[in-house]
């Protein structure tokens, strides 16, 4: 289904409410809307619709409004950032020698589980990710041991010998320092912390977590009884696995209303397998499965193979060897196909910016397809009316590769 034919669907939604659950990023919500209001309107531009973006103020959870002109079709979309940014932050604040055990401590978890070499099997794309943040640190603290040694043999050539040894401790210390300070160019130390924060615990649920994603829950079910046409709930990144217990743990703990808003459920990107293959994830690889015989929501999972740093047309429950022997509807695994909707100048631009092509989801494509972020959050048509007559993706992989399979379809 093309953009065009996108548009050309019967209007359903007046009014939305969009949660959106982040990645693992520290950074604040503001980067996001601002990223939406730039994106947005590119967007709009390129395709021919109209999008007004205004921020609200008064409320404990930060949000915005959109509004909409879609072929003469107006719609408003509330929008919820669902924040653990402070999480995040807590989760990082370690210090550098912390942080080495740490690393020794992720690598000896995905290793002794047998969970890397399954991984591996999946997609190498990501795994690569995961591991770039072992070589990049090991190889800072063999250049810092080096330019300590050197600082310590000249001191102790014109001094005594314990005097050129602290210098060289002293050197190793500052040097590792400043290859901390410069991360956002390397970003080892944030991606260390981004695998370590599930998989420290072996894929079960980090404590700090637990009651934010019951608190999450609380207000999903909160906007379902409201005046909306849909509820929309959008998890990039980490945020699709915590979006999956998040929806989950709702649908065991509340009955929908009867004649509610359409209940919608956008993953993009996502990384559910670096999680949904440790033994101790059975809370998660359950609430796959539950989701994927839910008849009170549509799941559209979208990745794109030119994205790197996710599982792309990895069905998440299929390979986390949570599908149920009958009954699976969900996800709809979709390519957002970005050789395809994106031109081939700006996908030269962009490949190689791995960070930025992770994003690509939440930006305007100069081609687009049937996959348009803006006018599935704010656009006149549900997530399940606009993907009714979509085929999943023929080339989504569906084996379950997990070593580790459980299923938790209720309490």
């Amino acid at each position: 289904m093309t953009g065009d034919k996108a548009n050309d669907l019967k209007p359903d939604v007046r009014r939305r409410q969009v949660f959106y659950i982040p990645g693992y990023d520290p950074m604040l919500p503001r980067r996001y809307r601002e990223l939406y209001r730039t994106e947005g309107a590119k967007q709009a531009k390129i395709s021919g619709y109209s999008l007004d973006l205004k921020g609200q103020t008064g409320s404990e959870v930060y949000t915005w409004s959109v509004k909409s002109e879609i072929k003469g079709m107006k719609t408003e979309a509330e929008f919820a950032f669902l924040l653990w940014s402070d999480i995040v932050q807590g989760s990082m604040d370690r210090s550098i020698p912390a942080t080495f055990l740490l690393l020794a401590r992720v690598v000896w978890i995905y290793l002794s589980t047998g969970a890397l070499w399954r991984l591996t099997r999946l997609r190498r794309g990501p795994v690569i990710a995961a591991l770039y943040p072992v070589f990049m640190l090991s190889a800072q603290l063999l250049l810092a041991c080096l330019a300590g040694w050197l600082v310590g043999w000249l001191i102790s050539l014109v001094l005594p010998i314990w005097l050129g040894l602290l210098a060289g401790l002293l050197a190793i210390g500052a040097l590792m320092r400043w290859f901390r300070s410069i991360d956002n160019r390397f970003f080892a130390y944030y991606l260390l912390h981004d695998y370590a924060f599930s998989a420290q615990y072996y894929g079960a649920e980090p404590p700090e977590m637990l009651a934010r994603m019951a608190a999450f829950g609380d207000q999903i079910h909160a906007a379902l009884a409201g005046d909306f046409d849909e509820v929309l709930l959008v998890g990039h990144s980490s945020g699709a696995h915590i979006g999956v217990s998040v929806l989950a743990d709702m649908l065991r703990r509340y009955d929908l209303p009867a004649n509610g808003p359409k209940l919608g459920f956008l993953t993009l990107g996502q990384v559910v397998p670096m999680v949904s293959f440790l033994p101790r994830a059975d809370r998660l690889r359950g609430d796959l499965a539950m989701l994927s015989q839910s008849d009170a929501l549509t799941w559209v999972d979208i990745t794109a193979p030119g994205d790197g740093c996710t599982f792309a047309l990895c069905d998440p429950v299929a390979v986390s060897g949570a599908a149920p022997a009958a009954g699976k509807r969900w996800p709809l695994v979709i390519s957002a196909a970005f050789t395809q909707t994106l031109s081939p100048e700006l996908y030269r631009r962009l490949k190689w910016r791995f960070f930025r092509m992770h994003f690509q989801y939440l930006c305007a494509f100069d081609r687009p397809g049937d996959f348009d972020y803006f006018q599935i959050t704010a656009g006149p048509v549900s997530l399940a009316s606009r993907y009714q007559d979509r085929t999943q993706s023929p080339s989504r992989i569906l084996s379950a590769h997990s070593p580790y399979q459980t299923q938790r379809i209720g309490d």
